[in-house]
Order: C-alpha cells, then structure tokens, then sequence
C-alpha cells in the first residue's frame, strides 16, 4: 500500500479557526437573547441524570451536570460547549481537505464555506446535540481519510469511539454507521472483515453508547414514538425539492461547493474513496484552477466576507429582536423565519425560542409568593410543554420554588414527585384544558406575553388550581395507562 503524507497545514485556514472561536464566544458574552426551549430540556434532564434509564441519549445530559458543576448555570459557560465543538468541526473539516490532497488554497475554502454556512454558524451557538453530532460525523470520515492514507488498521479504533459517543449523542449516528458499512462492503475492504480491527472498532463503538442502548430498551423504545411524531409533524412539511432548495437560499456558497465535491467524488478516482462533499469540491476546485490564481483567491475572500456579513445576523443571535425582524422582513427570504410546523414569524424560530422563560418563571414565582407558608410547602408547579417546565426547573430553585411536574416529552419519565399536590401552579395551561383534573376552586391569576416568541409562547397563562381531584401519583398512573395525554 502507497502512504500518502499529506500537506502542510495551511496558516490562512488555521486563523479562521480561531476567528470561528472568538467569535462564538463574543457572541455569548454579547447576546441579547437567553437559553433556548431546547436548552432547557437538556439542563432538566442533567438534574434527573439516569445514565442507564434516559429516552434521548444522555450525553447533552451529562455535559450539563458537568458544567453545571463546575460553572454553575451560566449561559456563557453552557454556550462554551457547543463553541468549542463547532471550532472543532471547523478544525476537522479543513483536515479531511488535507488528508484528500488539498493544499492551501482547498484548506481555506473548505474553511470559508463551513465559515460562513449560517447553518453551522448558529448550531455552534445553541446546546443541543446537533453540533456535537456533526462533530462525530466528521471525526469518523477523518479516521477513514487517515486509515485510507497510512493503511494503519488503529485508525479502526477512532472510528469506532466516534460511531460510540456519537451514539452516545444522538441516533442519526446510525445513518453514518450504516453508510460506511455498506461503503465497506462494496469496496476492497470488505476484506478487511477477515481480521479484527473492524469487529473491534464495532464492539468499542457498542460499549461506549450502550448507555442510550439500554435506556431505549428499559423504557420500551420510545425514540419510535418520537421518530413517528417527527415524521408526522415536521418532516411532513418537508418534500425533497423543498429540502434542496432550502439549502442553496440557506447556503449558497457551500451547496454549490457541495454539488462540485459530488461531481469530483464520482468522477475523480483519487476522491472516490471519501465522502465529505466540502471538502472533496474544495480540492477539485484546486486541481482545476491553476491559472489566474491571485484574482480568483481576491473575488473568493470578497465574496466570503459579503456572505459572512449576510449570514451572521441569521446565524449568530446578536440583533436584539426587533432590528433582527426588520432586517428579516427586509431580506425577504422566508425560509430563515418559517418554523418546523410551516408557521411564519419575526424572528427565526431558534431566536424566538430564546426569549420570555425567565418572565414565565418569575410569574409562577409572583404567585407562589401569594400563598401562605403552609400551602407552598404543599404546592407543585405543572409546565404545560417542555420549554415552560424546562425554565421552571432552572430558574425555579433561584427563585424560591418548588420542584416541577409535567408529561410533556422527557419531563414525563422524570415522575411526579412525592409531594401531594393539594395545590397546583399550572404554566401555560388554559384553565379549560385541564380536564381530567376537577378542582374545588380555579383561578386565572396571569397571563405572561412575549410578542416575539413562537405562538404558544406569546400569551402563557398561570392557573391555581386548589384541592384537585387527583395527586400527580394518581395523574401519573393513568398517564402510564394511556388514559391521558
């Protein structure tokens, strides 16, 4: 087997990676905005951590308990994570350039269309597991490029801890998984299934997610439930043509960077062997425009910086709402405002989702204090969906408040908790959606309004109800007969 020694590392491509972190982590010191829907759920499910016993895998859980643990619940210090897992992609993906062939001038572009992709921009900024999945991707192609370019059979073993922790953060990693095996399969290296450093790497990749393993069989499956909700709900709105064309008004430079790294993967043989569509373009791109270099180096860093300064406000939330919808309005592209359910907003819907929790919680808050020792040592607080419990869990304890319940999503598999509930705070529960719960006496005590947030989030009621009909045991019992919703 030939070792191919790859280029030197460009310096250009490097600085953009540390651009990349500097700026993430300005924006986290500088942003308007606070932690997303998402975000909360994810820090509810790190104070009821079950490693063993979790319905989404737990990984975003335990990266939440560690921060947490060491930062307490800042909002820098949880957006320090997605940063610095999205530099690293960044870092990766100018590597997988390297490992392809590419010299400097790949390095930079692939740096340049993962730059200033908003996609990548805004997934960097948010703690949720998309940007750490994306991170397992690239790191399990970058094992392959390495395993392909030093014939090293360890490079097996990266591979599989990426299919693990990938695993480890979110099923799609089975998509990955299932790819590079049929690819195996359909080349010369299906030989390689004869000794063990493939059954290896399958087995450290098994051992390592078997926490998700197991939480999925213990709680029967329930990421089938979410995949059938996900497919009746938001990808339904979705068709194939719709998807693509989505992404070039969302990327344009990266999707035709794309496109060419497609074309170069099936007709270039020294790039059949690998899969990143940036990178694999970016390199044909080098191999094919020798000529006139300077002047096509200038218009590509000229054209990067006017996509940058259109991408940024989409991909980074620094424009406090109101500018931000104006410049939407004003850019006229719908895509960047339309929600997962096909709703239309001011604001893109990630941005929406970062405002108006803190308020909710302190409404809750302005109404527990109305009650009399007594009866907030028996109250329990119930958040309609995941978002409103997910803010009460963390801003709950600051506050003086007692612990939350909810079925909503996750929140359900956490219990009701011990306390009898003859007092219950309901978080955006209409006091006519209650049924099958009866109260002696119910009372609409506030309504919080958000103007910018998602529509379920703009006019959120507070109800007491007193001396309910049923504990949260008993509510919970017959949630787990499928008697409520």
């Amino acid at each position: 087997m030939i070792i191919r020694t790859p280029p030197p590392l460009a310096a250009a491509a490097l600085s953009l990676v540390a651009l990349k972190l500097v700026t993430h982590v300005a924006t986290n010191i500088w942003t308007p905005y606070e932690f997303h829907r998402d975000a909360l759920l994810y820090m509810a499910m790190g104070t009821h951590l079950r490693m063993l016993h979790m319905d989404f895998p737990p990984l975003i859980a335990l990266l939440s308990e560690t921060v947490r643990g060491v930062a307490g619940a800042s909002l820098f210090a949880y957006r320090l994570v997605p940063a610095i897992a999205g530099t690293a992609v960044l870092l990766l993906a100018i590597l997988i350039a390297r490992e392809l062939g590419g010299g400097r001038r790949a390095q930079l572009l692939t740096a340049l269309a993962v730059l200033i992709n908003p996609l990548f921009l805004r997934s960097a900024n948010l703690f949720q597991p998309v940007v750490l999945d994306q991170l397992w991707w690239l790191l399990g192609v970058y094992a392959l490029a390495r395993l392909e370019n030093t014939g090293n059979a360890k490079w097996w073993l990266l591979l599989g801890v990426a299919g693990g922790v990938g695993l480890l953060t979110k099923f799609s990693i089975l998509f990955f998984g299932l790819a590079v095996l049929i690819g195996l399969l359909l080349t010369p290296y299906r030989r390689s299934f004869l000794g063990p450093w493939p059954w290896l790497a399958i087995g450290l990749a098994l051992l390592l997610g078997s926490p998700s393993i197991i939480g999925q069989i213990t709680l029967g499956f329930p990421v089938l439930d979410q995949m059938e909700g996900l497919q009746q709900g938001q990808l339904a709105r979705i068709g194939f043509v719709e998807f693509v064309s989505d992404q070039f008004l969302v990327q344009p430079a990266g999707f035709l960077l794309a496109i060419a790294g497609a074309v170069a993967l099936l007709l270039h043989p020294d790039l059949r062997r690998y899969p990143l569509l940036f990178a694999a373009g970016a390199v044909a791109i080098e191999r094919t425009t020798r000529v006139r270099l300077r002047a096509a180096l200038s218009w590509g860093a000229a054209t990067a910086i006017m996509l940058w300064s259109f991408a940024v406000p989409f991909g980074l939330p620094v424009v406090p709402p109101e500018p931000m919808a104006r410049y939407s309005a004003a850019i006229g592209i719908t895509t960047a405002v339309r929600t997962n359910w096909g709703e239309y907003l001011p604001l893109p819907q990630d941005y929406a989702d970062m405002l108006g929790w803190r308020e909710q919680a302190k409404a809750v808050a302005r109404v527990h204090r109305t009650l009399s020792p007594e009866r907030q040592a028996q109250a329990v607080l119930y958040g309609g969906n995941y978002g409103e419990a997910g803010a009460l869990d963390l801003y709950g304890p600051e506050l003086g408040l007692p612990p939350v319940i909810s079925l909503a999503g996750s929140f359900y598999f956490f219990g009701p908790g011990e306390r009898a509930g003859e007092i219950i705070i309901f978080l955006g529960v209409e006091p006519d959606e209650l049924d099958p719960i009866t109260c002696r006496s119910l009372e609409l005590t506030d309504r919080v309004t958000n103007p910018w947030g998602v529509p379920e989030e703009r006019d959120v009621p507070v109800v007491v109800c007193r001396e309910p009909s049923m504990t949260p045991q008993e509510l919970w019992e017959r949630a787990a007969r499928g008697e409520v919703d």
